[in-house]
C-alpha cells in the first residue's frame, strides 16, 4: 500500500523519500502554525497591564516638534513602539535594530490599518533623523526619548545606561485611560543560549527569509550598517 501524504502537490524530479522527509515537516510546520495562533490568543487575552503614569513627551521631526504618548495613537486604539538601540552615546546606532527598522518602514503603512506603529531611540532626535535620510526611511514615525525616562520605565535601557530592544504595546480605552498591554521580555527569562536574544524575531523580515533557506541563518550572519 502506498504511503499516505498530506496533499498531492509535488514539485519536478522529487524523490519518494524526499517527500516523506517533507510530509514530516509539514506535519511539524502545522503544528508550529497552531501552537504559534494559539500563542497569539493567549498574548490577545492578557489582562490589563499597568496604566501609564506619566503621558510622555517626545520629539519627532526636522524642527523636534513635542509629542505626547497619548497623541501616537491617532483614531487607534492600540500602539507598537519599538526601542530603538541609539543612545546618545552610541557613535551609530545597532545595526540589528535597523535592519528591524528598514523592514518596518515599508510595512508601517500596511500595519497602519490596525494599529499606530513607532521606534523611539534616547539620542536626540537629530541624530535619529540623519540616521533615516541615510537609510531612506519614509513612512516609520520616529520619536526621541531623549528628555523624559521612557526608556528606562519600559525597559529599552538598563540602569547603567545600556540600550536594549524592546517592543512595548499600548492600549487606549474609550475613556482616555492608556495602558501598557505587552512586551517582547523573553529576553529578561531563563532561556537556552541565544534564545533570548531572538524575542523580536516575528518583526524581522531577516530572519525570516532565512530561516526558509536550506543553509539557515548560519552562524556568522549579522546585519550590517552598510554592504559596500
Amino acid at each position: 500500500m502506498p504511503e499516505r501524504t498530506i496533499h498531492d502537490i509535488r514539485f519536478p524530479n522529487e524523490s519518494a523519500e524526499y517527500r516523506a522527509a517533507r510530509d514530516r515537516l509539514l506535519e511539524a510546520e502545522m503544528a508550529l502554525r497552531r501552537q504559534t495562533e494559539a500563542v497569539a490568543a493567549a498574548r490577545r487575552a492578557l489582562p490589563p497591564g499597568g496604566p501609564v503614569a506619566e503621558d510622555y513627551v517626545f520629539e519627532e521631526g526636522d524642527d523636534a516638534s513635542p509629542v505626547r504618548l497619548s497623541e501616537l495613537f491617532g483614531d487607534k486604539p492600540v500602539l507598537l513602539l519599538y526601542s530603538y538601540m541609539y543612545g546618545p552615546a552610541m557613535p551609530q546606532p545597532c545595526p540589528s535594530c535597523t535592519s528591524i527598522l528598514d523592514g518596518l518602514d515599508g510595512q508601517a503603512q500596511h500595519i497602519g490599518q490596525r494599529a499606530a506603529v513607532a521606534a523611539v531611540a534616547r539620542s536626540p532626535i537629530a541624530r535619529v533623523r540623519a540616521v533615516a535620510k541615510e537609510r531612506g526611511w519614509l513612512r516609520l514615525r520616529l520619536l526621541s526619548s531623549a528628555s523624559n525616562s521612557y526608556h528606562c520605565d519600559y525597559r529599552g535601557e538598563n540602569e547603567k545606561g545600556d540600550q536594549l530592544p524592546i517592543l512595548n504595546a499600548f492600549v487606549r480605552a474609550a475613556d482616555g485611560t492608556v495602558r501598557h498591554a505587552y512586551a517582547t521580555e523573553i529576553m529578561f527569562a531563563p532561556c537556552e543560549p541565544g534564545e533570548g536574544s531572538r524575542h523580536v524575531d516575528a518583526i524581522w523580515p531577516m530572519w525570516g527569509m532565512l530561516d526558509f533557506s536550506p543553509e539557515g541563518r548560519g552562524p556568522d550572519t549579522h546585519p550590517k550598517l552598510s554592504y559596500d
